[in-house]
């Protein structure tokens, strides 16, 4: 069944009410036209429950505008959707491009701060963000009653005498949910080992960033990435308005997970009774960092799955943390965002999934 407008609904119900689907729900897929923005494919999807985003099908399928019931959930950069034939890979040469959204993607060989590794000069974050996918498409479809709509897209990292990685990505909402699930699979189809860092850099942005706004965890511990961070950790999750000149600090958490090793982190705004949680699976995403910016104009809460740190490759490889893949190998990665509205929705995941 789904929930539409406060009532559940069969297929056989909700397709005598509507002339089509799109009526109430969808992907659309569409193209952007000015700018440095033109020729990015986007797909629009709603779900009926009152989310709506977009995803970048040019930028690596990030996920670009996203809101709930005309509520923005995700900080956006003055840059928006750029072309990728724009990316500077030089030094920190990403930020020109990077348009925030509620979800980038960092990786796939490198990502972190720029650096010199095995004789290579890696620029911030890495290219995914910025390689089209290809064989993109929607799919829309019905189990019983429940009705499924996806989009897939291939996105592969190559070059030369260098990886050749390929992700496969799928991402999945239903009529009448707020959740948007990511299933990716990376695979190594090069003949060499092939370093692999994967980083989910969701962006939380005003008004669900605001004053007096948290963000929720169940964790063992915590450590600051560096002297900035180390002076805001006693109100490390908790935020303020903006803040001129302020300097952004990053956090590492130490996560726990639940009994199906799922691990769980929730930002939320109290006076507005709304919340945006990540859940990811902690076996293949071992590590959790907030990125708090509490600038003037760049106002955002970073919540940030990753299989490593973000100092730069050449630290992973140094401190023996460096994850790799083998020819033909494979790794799944499943990752997912979500609303939730209202008190008593808010109160029951945080008590079940112990996050304070």
């Amino acid at each position: 069944m789904a929930k539409l407008f406060g009532h559940d609904y069969s297929k056989q119900e909700i397709l005598s009410l509507v002339g089509d689907l799109s009526q109430v729900a969808g992907v659309r897929m569409m193209q952007l036209q000015d700018g440095s923005e033109a020729g990015v494919r986007i797909a629009d999807v709603r779900t009926g429950s009152g989310l709506r985003f977009q995803v970048s099908i040019d930028r690596g399928m990030d996920i670009s505008l996203a809101d709930y019931k005309g509520f923005p959930l995700a900080w956006r950069s003055a840059n928006g959707d750029v072309h990728p034939g724009y990316y500077d890979p030089r030094g920190t040469g990403w930020g020109r491009s990077f348009p925030g959204g509620l979800m980038t993607g960092c990786g796939m060989s490198f990502l972190g701060a720029p650096c010199v590794d095995a004789g290579e000069e890696l620029g911030l974050h890495g290219r995914l963000s910025n390689l089209p996918a290809s064989d993109a498409r929607s799919e829309t479809r019905w189990v019983n009653d429940e009705c499924v709509m996806q989009l897939h897209g291939l996105v592969r990292e190559s070059g030369l005498f260098k990886e050749n990685l390929l992700l496969h990505r799928t991402i999945e909402t239903r009529l009448g949910e707020s959740v948007i699930t990511l299933n990716d699979r990376v695979r190594n189809e090069g003949h060499q080992t092939s370093p692999l860092m994967m980083l989910y850099h969701i962006n939380a942005g005003w008004p669900l960033v605001d004053d007096g706004s948290r963000l929720l965890l169940n964790a063992r511990g915590m450590k600051p990435r560096d002297a900035e961070a180390e002076k805001g950790v006693d109100e490390a999750t908790i935020f303020s308005s903006p803040v001129p000149g302020y300097l952004e600090q990053v956090f590492y958490h130490d996560l726990l997970t639940d009994a199906d090793g799922f691990a769980y982190a929730l930002l939320i705004n109290p006076k507005k009774h709304i919340g945006l949680y990540v859940q990811f699976r902690q076996k293949e995403l071992p590590r959790y960092i907030e990125w708090k910016m509490m600038g003037e104009g760049t106002y955002v809460v970073g919540m940030e799955p990753a299989n490593c740190g973000v100092g730069g490759r050449a630290n992973e490889r140094a401190a023996g943390t460096l994850q790799f893949l083998e020819p033909g190998e494979e790794r799944h990665f499943l990752v997912q965002i979500g609303v939730l509205e209202g008190e008593e929705a808010l109160l029951n995941f945080i008590t079940k999934n112990t996050l304070k």
